[in-house]
């Protein structure tokens, strides 16, 4: 096989929140929606391949002294660096190959720019989500199907040495997932009870907006809950969450996310341990599955935080988020007292295939140790995005998944048209027409389908017509401030 990138190209639409997502140091209201359609040439045939993500703010950098402004500009630096590069790269015998020189090259570059590596991968893997999806095409072949046989070339070894002679085949369930339940974001400025909506202003979309509507509505049985880092604020909160969840649902499972607000250990066991004194929470807390990137990126992987962590006999389950930015991260961690690491396509679908199989090798190992390999959103929305994550937790058997592009965005409302007819189309089970017909993600009983999804040649099962969104060379950020 010869692959080649042949051509990029960058194009914007611009989103509104219909809530406003308030995540750690961030508050989200509106943000461009970023879609990369390559052409890319396989044995000598060309095919567009797609990506996208939404563009938030912060969580690429988590410095507070940056503006949006600067933030969406250095989110589409790396992603016009990575394709660039791509385009200048030789032909190379599989994808994964093509990868390695562009993750290796782009790390050479961000270094010199010094960007940090999660936002440095963001480029790349924009590159690589579109190639794998050209491939995918060209082949007509679903996903799950391309990693099993290993069509991408994926040499294990390369990112975790310890995996030397196994194939993703080896260590990857043997079929997708063909339902996925939801774990239901929890911001810090959701409203919990329809209660919290008297004498506020809210959308009258006919959509859930409070946490208990949502639960009543989608049978919701799993949840992430944001940590503000405030332990008073905190602890009262998860009373109300307590009350809330425990009144619907008897069955019901949790993760907090500590949104990187401890920069050392201490002032979180010390948080820890006060709220497993409290009788009422620590019933709650024998829900949890695990705590999400307590630490600060800069400590999470320090020895001084690892010590303190393997000291820690009692410490709850806990994984790496924003600190998995590299190929050594997920070693470190666990050798550190973590319990995994989470997936997302904005860090790169080979790196998260490469943790799944070294989790699995793990666990086969050290049974007597739950590991974790987690799916976590980034406002993920259709019609590429949502659609190419889920195509790939399925892949790697993930059970369950953070997803919240669906309750803080009215669906696809401000899509074009014909992108929201064809998602209508094929891809009839994991969205439903809204009363107002624009798609909306049909959750039922908690969990979403996504057959559909799976058997698409990379989640989804048509070529988005892009033109209506804004070619990126035309695109200014005040358009993005004039959203009403």
């Amino acid at each position: 096989m010869k692959i080649a990138v042949r051509e990029f190209g960058f194009f914007v639409r611009n989103l509104s929140l219909r809530v406003p997502f308030r995540y750690g140091i961030a508050t989200m209201t509106r943000a461009p929606h970023f879609v990369v359609r390559l052409v890319v040439e396989i044995d000598g045939r060309r095919q567009y391949g797609f990506a996208a993500d939404n563009l938030p703010p912060k969580w690429f950098t988590k410095n507070p002294e940056t503006v949006y402004r600067e933030e969406i500009a250095e989110m589409m630096e790396v992603a016009r660096h990575a394709a660039e590069t791509a385009c200048a790269l030789p032909p190379a015998g599989n994808i994964f190959s093509l990868w390695r020189e562009l993750w290796q090259a782009q790390g050479v570059w961000a270094t010199t720019r010094g960007f940090p590596p999660l936002l440095s991968s963001f480029g790349v893997s924009l590159v690589e989500r579109a190639v794998i999806d050209a491939f995918c095409r060209a082949t007509q072949t679903n996903l799950a199907t391309v990693v099993r046989q290993n069509a991408f070339g994926i040499d294990l070894a390369a990112i975790h040495g310890e995996l030397a002679g196994l194939l993703p085949a080896d260590l990857l369930p043997p079929t997708p997932r063909r339902s996925m339940t939801i774990r239901h974001t929890v911001g810090m400025a959701d409203p919990l009870l329809e209660s919290d909506l008297a004498g506020e202003e809210h959308p009258d979309d006919g959509l859930p907006l409070s946490l208990e509507a949502f639960i009543r509505e989608q049978g919701l049985t799993h949840f992430k809950i944001k940590l503000s880092g405030d332990i008073a604020r905190d602890r009262e909160r998860l009373h109300r969450l307590a009350k809330i969840i425990e009144s619907h649902t008897a069955e019901y499972f949790f993760t907090l996310d500590g949104n990187e607000n401890f920069r050392t250990v201490a002032p979180f066991r010390a948080f820890w341990e006060e709220l497993r004194r409290d009788p009422d929470l620590a019933r709650f807390l024998q829900h949890l599955i695990f705590v999400e990137q307590p630490f600060h990126r800069a400590v999470a992987l320090d020895a001084s935080t690892t010590v303190e962590l393997l000291a820690w006999a009692e410490r709850p389950p806990m994984i790496i988020d924003e600190s998995d930015a590299a190929c050594e991260a997920l070693p470190t961690a666990l050798a550190g007292g973590y319990a995994g690491t989470s997936h997302k396509n904005c860090k790169g679908v080979f790196r998260g295939l490469a943790s799944a199989c070294l989790i699995a090798q793990r666990q086969r190992m050290h049974p007597e140790r739950p590991l974790h390999l987690s799916a976590e959103d980034l406002t993920n929305l259709g019609p590429v995005a949502l659609l190419q994550d889920l195509a790939v937790v399925a892949t790697l058997g993930i059970t369950h998944a953070e997803r919240n592009g669906h309750h803080y965005f009215a669906g696809l409302s401000q899509f074009p048209a014909s992108v929201q007819s064809e998602i209508l189309r094929g891809h009839g089970d994991l969205y439903a027409a809204h009363r107002d017909g624009y798609p909306t993600v049909a959750v039922c009983d908690g969990a979403v389908q996504i057959g559909s999804v799976v058997d698409a040649p990379f989640g989804v099962a048509f070529e988005p017509d892009l033109s209506e969104f804004t070619p990126v060379d035309r695109w200014r950020y005040e358009s993005l401030e004039e959203l009403s």
